[in-house]
């Protein structure tokens, strides 16, 4: 990575323009044409080095209601169990834990009702316990700004 590399991910990451053209602003800014700058961009995503470029809407602010969720199954179940999970359009991402409640997730939905009725459809589907999903609403938000400086 060198230092053109860096200050993309840098604008990349502090002032993204609302526009038709982001990376031609963002190329202008930098100095450089719109190619090498997406070239650029394509190689940092195939390097692993950014992994995702997109928004981060405030679900609270558009009125949705979310959840931070665990399902526990059986180590033999967590592949299908997860192909299930994954059909929802409520739940933004999941992963898994070398833990009790080995799949975790958020869920985001138009409200608290919709959230209650995903995790219990889940559980059905599932079919697991009420015991063996966990849902964690938030009581107080804390929120980071993750902005990343590149190093060398």
């Amino acid at each position: 990575m060198d230092k053109l590399d860096r200050q993309i991910i840098t604008e990349l990451q502090m002032d993204f323009p609302i526009s038709p053209d982001p990376y031609g602003i963002i190329a202008d800014r930098l100095g450089i044409d719109t190619d090498i700058l997406l070239d650029r961009v394509q190689a940092l995503i195939g390097s692993g080095t950014i992994r995702r470029i997109g928004i981060s809407v405030d679900s609270r602010k558009m009125g949705y209601s979310s959840t931070l969720a665990a399902v526990r199954v059986a180590p033999d179940s967590v592949e299908s169990a997860c192909e299930i999970i994954e059909t929802y359009p409520e739940i933004t991402h999941s992963y898994l834990r070398a833990d009790e409640f080995n799949i975790w997730f958020t869920v985001i939905a138009i409200s608290q009702q919709r959230v209650h009725e995903v995790l219990e459809e889940l559980r059905v589907k599932l079919n697991i316990e009420l015991s063996d999903v966990l849902d964690l609403p938030v009581k107080q938000l804390f929120k980071l700004d993750a902005r990343f400086k590149p190093t060398k």
